[in-house]
């Protein structure tokens, strides 16, 4: 018997990586075994950012879904679906609009965090204030009871539940207040020692050659106190012995721990060690993804189909709230 309903998104700007898969995939792939799940590609969400450019929307799309069923999603377990082909989230956006008071978008910290940070695009927009009641629109819409998420989303997620409340009461109980279900945050960091990101240049991506990975891996940052060779390292510092913990069998990760502060294993070879890890770690996916990219059409009914059963629940839940709005 499965717990409940859980919803979550992804944005399509860019390709899936290694911080993507530690910090959310392979949590929605264990939830899917004890929840019902609608995960889907949040491409209205993208344009709040990427309205100037929105080919990376469209090119990203499908890539992603490839990645999804390629680390184990499962489409027939999980429901998956593309935002803006379920256009009763714009509907119920509209008449979240309606209730949500300005100064909950206002004081939002992601909302002032971003507008510090990405200086180089300009996000004075009302569809970038308004970003967490469309967020609220595709939780609500399928009456989830959990949403797993970051701690930087949490706040977002705490804004569904206000707005959830607010809704039912002046218009009767209709919603379910989510729980913010947080997300272990992924060990991977970036090759520089940052979190992992597209946007700082530092990332391991699942499409990534063979030769990709050996060149990223062999620019990854080490112990930044061990200076050369002879030097003692310690492990537990290490942002490549951190990919070693998830990739390397068990018994040579054991080595490499006692052989790192001894000052027995120098950085170049402890790399090659992970990047040969880390390319066989990573062959079922790539190989999955080689098989759905030569059978698009699978992947286009796949969606479809996940679609039409997010269609279905959606229309229903507007009918519910067209009757408690009493419009």
């Amino acid at each position: 018997m499965k717990q409940g309903k859980i919803v979550s998104g992804m944005r399509p700007t860019g390709k899936m990586h290694l911080g993507h898969l530690h910090g959310a995939l392979l949590n929605w792939k264990h939830l899917q075994e004890t929840y019902h799940c609608y995960y889907f590609i949040a491409d209205w969400h993208a344009l709040t950012s990427e309205y100037a450019h929105p080919d990376i929307i469209r090119e990203s799309t499908y890539d992603i879904i490839i990645d999804w069923i390629s680390v184990g999603l499962d489409p027939e377990v999980s429901t998956f679906f593309i935002q803006s082909d379920i256009k009763e989230h714009a509907e119920l956006y509209v008449l979240f609009s309606m209730i949500t008071p300005l100064p909950w978008l206002e004081r939002n910290p992601t909302y002032k965090e971003q507008l510090r940070e990405l200086t180089q695009r300009d996000l004075y927009t009302y569809g970038f204030l308004g970003y967490p009641v469309l967020q609220a629109a595709d939780i609500l819409m399928y009456k989830a009871n959990g949403v797993p998420v970051g701690e930087d989303q949490a706040p977002h997620v705490e804004l569904t539940r206000e707005i959830a409340r607010r809704f039912n009461h002046l218009y009767g109980e209709v919603f379910p207040v989510p729980d913010v279900l947080l997300t272990p945050m992924s060990k991977l960091l970036g090759m520089d020692r940052r979190k992992m990101s597209k946007s700082y240049g530092n990332a391991i991506f699942l499409t990534d050659s063979d030769q990709e990975i050996d060149r990223k891996v062999g620019q990854m940052i080490t112990d930044p106190q061990r200076a050369r060779k002879d030097d003692p390292g310690d492990p537990d510092v290490c942002n490549v012995f951190s990919f070693h913990e998830i990739y390397t069998e068990a018994e040579k990760v054991r080595e490499i721990k006692a052989a790192c502060p001894a000052a027995r294993i120098g950085c170049v070879g402890c790399k090659k060690i992970m990047a040969e890890s880390l390319k066989k770690g990573l062959e079922p996916v790539r190989a999955k993804r080689k098989e759905l990219e030569s059978n698009m059409d699978k992947v286009k009914d796949i969606m479809a189909d996940g679609n039409g059963r997010a269609r279905a629940a959606a229309r229903d839940t507007m009918e519910a709230v067209r009757e408690a709005v009493k419009i």
